[in-house]
């Protein structure tokens, strides 16, 4: 009798399992039909005349020429393996997913799906082939808006609000992975906002929704059937996907495809400082009772940081009103806020937390500052193990800076442990500008014993703070 009661039991909180989870079915059939294949076709360039090799064998023209006729022949020939020449155009051919957003044709996909293409082909569920034209990119965000000829009925997909996202939500994708049409994976949210090297002003959805080459491009839906998101990339180490999936907030993707459709450009907000996290020790140094907020390492010239009194040092703890818990946190706020725009800005500046009204800028391209070598000069030692000399005139007119001494020797110590490295140029230590050796020294002498303090340096044309404990 017992063990017929655990049978029931065990049947019973299965079945409630079953029960609480999500049926992708209804969501499936609903949204299929707005999803598509994008396939594409570019051609090669043609190599330099008098380069042509042959596929398999170091052959130019002028070497096959001096040949018996016979090999000749064979090797030209198209059914032989040797008989195609890379220097003859040949296409190639790619796939990827997409979705289609509005009744008269326009199409969201990846900007790498597309990029190169002469031709672009969106093929439906309903097994319709259109072609398609490019309307417009924006590599930043990798995004592109396609837009489909003489098509009739386009079925369209809802779109959602990404901000509205919870970690640990259920979401699920349809796409092509390695050209298996209509595929659908599920997974959840399992974090919000990440920061990719590869872009830092778009905040990425990260889920466990298995994607792969063919997925990207499409899109991420919620149980609502809403799509929330765009799948862009994956982090992997095989090539194939780890469990780790990134996808394009559709907020910000929604913002691009309208400047992309009204304007044919994108434009983003840009207040022109150099960033970095506050960790635990720089949190200390700037009197945070824990690390929260946005370094400002450098404030660029010309800036519309610079306009609005923004100074090096100082952490930005708010941006119109929403919290700036890491330093990833400010590029996407500062780049979907419209040119011309002001934004009020909460930062810690001496221990004390003030406003500022910042009227944003355009995001320019970006250039890199190059680093000119130190000259000699009159060397100068100190007790945290470096070496310092006066900063040349030239090296600082390179790397924008008024003042500051170069490292040219650093030993074990308080500074080699914070980062500290011969060619750096130290403009601050300990909240104290250094202009000269003379600041240096007494800035050094004057270092509290057993706490941490912040060291401002200038490495390869980029500011950087570095926490030191002598």
């Amino acid at each position: 009798m017992l063990a017929l009661i655990a049978i029931l039991l065990m049947a019973w909180s299965q079945a409630g399992l079953a029960n609480g989870l999500p049926d992708f079915t209804g969501l499936v059939e609903e949204n299929a039909g707005a999803v598509v294949n994008i396939s594409t076709t570019s051609t090669a360039s043609t190599p330099a005349a008098g380069n042509k090799r042959f596929h398999g064998l170091p052959f130019d023209e002028r070497q096959l020429e001096q040949l018996p006729e016979f090999f000749q022949e064979f090797f030209r020939s198209p059914q032989s393996p040797f008989g195609r020449a890379p220097s003859e155009p040949q296409p190639s051919r790619s796939m990827g997913s997409g979705f289609i957003v509005s009744a008269d044709g326009y199409v969201l996909t990846n900007n790498h799906v597309v990029e190169g293409a002469d031709e672009i082909i969106v093929r439906l569920n309903d097994r319709r082939e259109l072609p398609a034209t490019l309307v417009g990119t924006d590599p930043r965000s990798d995004m592109a808006v396609l837009k489909i000829e003489n098509g009739d009925d386009l079925p369209v997909v809802k779109t959602g609000r990404s901000k509205d996202l919870k970690v640990g939500e259920w979401v699920f994708a349809i796409g092509s992975p390695f050209g298996f049409d209509y595929t659908v994976t599920a997974g959840i949210v399992s974090a919000l906002g990440r920061s990719l090297p590869t872009e830092n002003y778009v905040p990425f959805i990260q889920t466990d929704v298995a994607i792969n080459p063919g997925n990207s491009g499409g899109p991420l839906f919620n149980l609502d059937g809403e799509v929330i998101g765009i799948n862009s990339q994956i982090y992997t180490r095989s090539g194939g996907f780890m469990g780790v999936s990134f996808a394009i907030p559709i907020d910000d993707a929604m913002s691009v495809f309208r400047q992309i459709r009204d304007k044919g450009a994108v434009s983003r907000g840009w207040l022109g400082v150099l960033i970095q996290e506050v960790n635990r020790d720089l949190a200390e140094s700037f009197g945070l009772k824990r690390p929260r907020g946005a370094l400002i390492a450098e404030v660029l010239n010309g800036s519309p940081a610079q306009g609005g009194g923004l100074e090096a040092g100082d952490i930005v703890l708010k941006y119109d009103g929403d919290d700036v818990q890491l330093s990833s946190d400010l590029p996407p706020l500062v780049g979907r806020t419209p040119v011309g725009e002001t934004a009020r800005l909460t930062v810690l500046r001496g221990g004390k937390e003030i406003t500022l009204d910042v009227e944003i800028g355009q995001l320019p391209d970006e250039n890199g500052a190059q680093q000119a070598a130190p000259s000699e000069g009159d060397a100068s030692a100190s007790p945290l193990g470096l070496t310092v000399e006066p900063l040349p005139s030239d090296l600082a007119d390179s790397i924008g800076v008024s003042g500051g001494v170069v490292v040219t020797a650093v030993n074990r110590g308080a500074a080699y442990n914070a980062g500290v490295r011969a060619r750096d140029v130290i403009t601050e230590i300990n909240r104290k500008t250094v202009t000269s050796v003379d600041d240096f020294q007494m800035a050094v002498k004057a270092l509290p014993e057993g706490r941490a303090v912040s060291v401002r340096v200038v490495r390869q044309g980029r500011a950087i703070y570095l926490v030191m404990k002598p």
